[in-house]
């Protein structure tokens, strides 16, 4: 009687009993793993005292309830005692074993049915079909390991492996290929339909891989490995609408953002962020595209980038010169004369490099001389176009301000080329080369008025015989003072070079000026009076040039000392300053130093050659300097004095300035006579006894007749006489 109630007691529990297993709550902290599924499933599956037939677990499965999945294991394991035992037919096998096969199919639907759209089922639910599911991978190993052994169950066909673990991660690929192939949406940001997929491929899968980080890893068994088989899926899908969109001829757009997705946004902004790196740190998903697809699209890339920055920069330039030749002002800024030219192409330029960079930085690295030797082959267009503006429209209204203008765009390509792109200072000097050139010419341009205002008072100086060269000297510092706000609108730095361009050029004439060789002072009084108006007139072009932002301090020394060659008398002391004026000017060179020895009337041939020899001595290697001495010409002739000398007495005759008298000195004319003026008349040896034509100012008196001229002496005149 005890029996019959307990029997009772359990039939009246049905269901609900078997399957308690997939209802309770896991009461362990942590994430189980498959074989824990598997052990707990195990050690709860004890057979039913009667089991549910078959045409209720048909209704139960068709109303989705997975609780069914038990009973009808434990209907499949009957059936295969049944085999074995030989209790049932051949016949009786198979029919009951396609009824046990029909209902796991409708368990399979049920239970992939749930796994195929786990974010949109309930926790709960999801839990049951992955307890069925590990259940059901547990069964397939188990007959597996029994397919190894004797042969077992005659009358029932092989139904196992089942693999709905694989089935499962064919959903999952299936479900992965059918999020990332969507067609995406316009948008108004004019993308391109590559640049859509790819935002759109990569915006779903790393929201697809969070969303299973976040809510299906607590869930799913540790062995199932679900954030694996996902990133795995996705990753394949991804590549293989890459590899599809490689098959077809890519825009350079479409190019670029292939290989910024492959290289750069999808192993850095979805693998590796930050909610996916940690659990991605297994998976080897390896790159969207084989490293050879990668290389030749990188090639491409760089072909693509190099043939844009030639012709932006061509057009740009384009539309500055055509600026230019219109007539168009330049614009202000901050009150100089401004162009975008430099922006533009500095911004073109440095975008080539930064989309090459966004790839990866070795790329950067391969790009950086291409875009360097495009800048190149533009600075040299730029200085052609602006030489050619500068030959042909002289007569525009705002011909000096589009000079000044581009003058002011070699400051930020300079800068740049010093500061971001970091280059070895022989590359950086070859590309600046054009830049200088066209600043340089430039400056002549705008300075071309002014030294040819300058020029007739620097002649004043020779035509007065330095008769009054402070006044003098103050008429051409006033004449470059008035000039000076036509070169406010000049960068400051350039300001400042052009004032050291004015400031070379004020000394550069001035001793030219000296180096006529139409001054001979006699006298040692004579000298340092000359010497005393060489201070200051020096001093006052220091002083000017000084406070109009002259950085050209190396010239501050150049007048000073030469008037220290003509002040001293020692032959020795002379030789000592000339010693040191060569170390700090090393272009000073003998034709200059017999032109300042030529003022010294009283020095002897012997000795004004034993000073010159000192030039001869090798002092060791200079720094490079700055050109001031070889930007002067002088003429040579003062060095065949005695070979001159020579041809004269073989003509019969004495050259004027070998001759004392006390009026004008001309030469003798006749049949066998040699006029004074030789070398007019015997081309033929002038050329061969001086390397330049010479003029007879150039001539180094030896004869002490030859005087001081305005200082108290004579100087030999415009028109070869030696006048007292």
């Amino acid at each position: 009687m005890e029996e019959e109630e307990a029997g009772k007691k359990k039939k009246s529990k049905g269901l609900a009993t078997v399957f308690s297993v997939f209802t309770k709550r896991r009461k362990k902290k942590g994430k189980p793993s498959l074989a824990e599924t598997e052990g707990e499933s195990e050690s709860s599956l004890q057979p039913p005292a009667q089991l549910p037939t078959v045409e209720e677990l048909k209704a139960d499965l068709e109303r989705g309830r997975l609780e069914a999945a038990r009973p009808l294991l434990a209907l499949e394991l009957e059936l295969q005692e049944a085999a074995a035992a030989g209790r049932a037919s051949e016949e009786e096998l198979v029919r009951r074993q396609s009824k046990v096969e029909a209902l796991y199919a409708l368990l399979r639907d049920q239970v992939l049915g749930q796994l195929r759209r786990p974010l949109e089922a309930e926790p709960e639910r999801l839990r049951q079909a992955l307890a069925v599911l590990a259940e059901q991978e547990r069964q397939d190993h188990a007959a597996a390991a029994a397919a190894a052994g004797p042969p077992g169950c005659p009358g029932l066909a092989t139904t196992r492996p089942r693999g709905w673990l694989q089935l499962w991660r064919d959903g999952v690929a299936q479900a992965a290929a059918e999020r990332l192939s969507r067609r995406p949406a316009a948008d108004a940001e004019g993308r391109t339909e590559a640049e859509r997929t790819f935002l759109h491929m990569g915006r779903t899968m790393k929201e697809d891989l969070e969303a299973v980080v976040e809510r299906l890893k607590p869930l799913f068994p540790a062995d199932i490995r679900v954030v694996a088989t996902y990133a795995e899926s996705y990753h394949a899908e991804f590549a293989s609408q890459l590899a599809a969109l490689t098959q077809f001829e890519l825009c350079p757009r479409d190019t670029y953002m292939l290989l910024l997705w492959v290289q750069n946004l999808y192993p850095n902004d979805i693998l590796n962020s930050p909610k996916l790196a940690p659990e991605l740190q297994g998976v080897r998903l390896g790159t969207l595209l084989p490293p050879t697809q990668i290389r030749l699209l990188e090639a491409t890339f760089l072909s693509n980038e190099v043939a844009s920055v030639r012709e932006l920069t061509a057009r740009a330039l384009e539309l500055e010169s055509n600026r230019w030749t219109n007539d168009e002002a330049p614009q202000r800024l901050d009150g100089h004369c401004h162009s975008e030219l430099a922006i533009d192409i500095i911004q073109i330029i440095s975008q080539g490099r930064a989309k090459a960079e966004s790839i990866t930085l070795d790329l950067g690295a391969q790009i950086k001389p291409l875009l360097l030797e495009e800048l190149a082959r533009f600075l040299r267009s730029y200085q052609r176009a602006f030489d050619g503006f500068l030959e042909r429209c002289r007569q525009l209204r705002n011909y000096r301000a589009n000079v000044i203008a581009n003058i002011n765009n070699c400051l930020p390509f300079r800068t740049s080329l010093e500061q971001q792109w970091q280059t070895p200072p022989d590359l950086r000097s070859s590309l600046l080369r054009p830049l200088n050139e066209l600043k340089s010419h430039g400056f002549d341009t705008l300075l071309q008025s002014l030294f040819g205002d300058l020029k007739p008072l620097f002649k004043r100086f020779t035509q007065t015989r330095w008769a009054a060269p402070q006044q003098t000297l103050e008429e051409i510092v006033s004449a470059v003072a008035e000039r000076m706000p036509e070169f406010s609108e000049l960068q400051d730095c350039f300001r400042e070079e052009l004032l050291e361009a004015v400031h070379l050029h004020l000394v550069k004439e001035y001793i030219a000026r000296l180096c006529k060789r139409r001054l001979v002072l006699q006298t040692a009084e004579q000298q340092q009076q000359l010497a005393g108006h060489v201070q200051a007139n020096a001093q006052l072009i220091q002083q000017f040039c000084t406070q109009n932002g002259s950085p050209a301090t190396w010239l501050h020394d150049a007048l000073p000392r030469l008037a220290e060659i003509i002040r001293l008398q020692d032959p020795s002391a002379i030789k000592i300053e000339v010693a040191s004026y060569a170390t700090s000017y090393p272009d000073f060179s003998k034709g200059h130093l017999s032109a300042i020895l030529t003022i010294k009337g009283n020095l002897s041939s012997s000795d004004a050659k034993s000073i010159r020899s000192i030039l001869d001595i090798n002092t060791g290697a200079h720094e490079p300097s700055k050109a001031l001495f070889s930007l002067i010409k002088v003429g040579y002739l003062s060095l065949y004095t005695d070979l001159l000398r020579r041809a004269w007495r073989s003509c019969g005759t004495t050259p004027c300035w070998a001759r004392q008298t006390s009026t004008s000195v001309t030469a003798p004319r006749g049949p066998s006579g040699c006029p004074a003026f030789f070398c007019r008349f015997c081309p033929g040896l002038a050329e061969e006894l001086a390397p330049e034509p010479l003029e007879l100012e150039q001539l180094r008196p030896d004869d002490p007749s030859c005087g001081a001229g305005a200082l108290g002496g004579s100087s030999v005149d415009e028109s070869g006489a030696c006048t007292p």
